[in-house]
């Protein structure tokens, strides 16, 4: 594991920052993405199509398929602390992200097409980032929140693989009080 940065510690705009997923002190997921800007506490960082990143391979292989329950079958492996990872090149968006390093238990993201349209929006719930001499270090919890461009509506995507993720110990009673309290925050109520 990388050595947390110090307090107010900041990326310069330009810098490659590398967003990890981290479980059981081994790497779950990383992505190198573009530093936008960074307050020592709100980090903004750009990933676009092209960029290669290190994946589960449940989840390459489930894209390159199109059979979704490889993916899916892939929490066993994480709650177990099994995977394996290989490089995969992000493909077909442009994202922008946000992430408030004081805690939260959520990030930002902003999705658009390549010629700068915007798709959507979404609230990715994870354990609260952690800065480090790379980047950042966290941990996806399974369920996001799909919010439309224009603040009209939003639902909940992923409900069944964090009710599994609760069922294999992977998210913890702790990291469920605390989701519902990040949800409420959020100012969306969800009963799970």
């Amino acid at each position: 594991m990388t050595t947390p940065a110090g307090p107010g510690a900041r990326f310069e705009s330009g810098a490659t920052v590398v967003r990890r997923d981290i479980h059981l002190g081994k790497v779950w997921s990383a992505q190198p993405h573009r530093a936008i800007s960074d307050t020592g506490t709100l980090l903004e960082i750009g990933y676009w199509p092209g960029i290669r990143a290190l994946a589960p391979t449940t989840w390459t292989q489930a894209l390159r398929t199109g059979d979704d329950t490889t993916r899916k079958n892939g929490l066993a492996n994480l709650a177990a602390g099994t995977w394996e990872l290989e490089p995969w090149a992000w493909r077909h968006t442009v994202l922008r992200s946000r992430f408030d390093t004081t805690g939260q238990w959520f990030s930002l993201h902003h999705f658009q097409t390549p010629a700068g349209e915007p798709l959507r929006l979404y609230v990715n719930f994870e354990r609260p980032a952690v800065r480090t001499r790379i980047g950042i270090d966290t941990l996806d919890l399974l369920v996001d929140l799909l919010v439309e461009p224009d603040l009209s509506a939003a639902t909940w995507k992923d409900e069944d693989e964090y009710a599994h993720g609760r069922r294999l110990g992977f998210i913890t009673d702790a990291d469920h009080q605390t989701w519902q309290s990040a949800a409420r925050h959020s100012r969306v109520r969800h009963d799970q």
